[in-house]
């Protein structure tokens, strides 16, 4: 018997059920065969929602890079701390090892996919860090004018830190705090 769902439900039923067969098998290994069959539907039905294996891979990165991005919508949204506050806080690491994304972009032959991921973060990140800095100058708590390029160096700068792996995640947090202070004024 043929099941009928909403189009986001079963769009994300297909994500979901990607997502955990590209952290089983790896994502060479998996193809829309495999997750159609483990969803139990035709093929075709996962081709309607996404044209190839790599638009359904690029769709699961968007969607965990929104949900790591919005751990940081909070600080966005609360004007009473200055921006040093904001980024004492900052939160020591964005990712948590038991949800259904983990296995994927931290795999060990999965290198490429977190470096896609930690990208496309990145770019969700800047325009939040733009408002935080443009709060922060209104305030006088910064004096520089190009917010977007210091929204856009505070935030891909530091990729290197967070992507070293000589590095514990306490010492990749202190660094990147002690800097952004430094580098901001602050």
């Amino acid at each position: 018997m043929r099941v009928t769902k909403e189009p986001e439900v079963r769009k994300q039923e297909i994500l979901d059920t990607a997502l955990k067969l590209f952290g089983e098998n790896g994502y060479e290994k998996t193809s829309i065969a495999d997750i159609a069959k483990a969803i139990g539907v035709a093929q075709g039905l996962c081709y309607r929602y996404f044209p190839s294996k790599e638009a359904l891979f690029d769709c699961a990165i968007a969607q965990y890079a929104d949900v790591l991005v919005e751990q940081f919508a909070d600080a966005e949204k609360d004007d009473r701390k200055t921006l040093r506050q904001i980024i004492e806080e900052m939160p020591t690491t964005m990712e948590k090892q038991d949800t259904k994304y983990y296995s994927v972009f931290h795999g060990t032959e999965n290198r490429k996919f977190h470096d896609q991921l930690a990208l496309k973060v990145c770019e969700k990140l800047v325009p939040l860090v733009e408002k935080l800095l443009q709060r922060a100058k209104q305030k006088g708590e910064i004096q520089f004018d190009d917010l977007q390029a210091a929204a856009t160096f505070c935030v891909y700068g530091q990729l290197g830190i967070l992507l070293a792996e000589d590095l514990t995640q306490e010492d990749k947090s202190k660094r990147i705090r002690e800097f952004l202070i430094f580098a901001l004024h602050l």
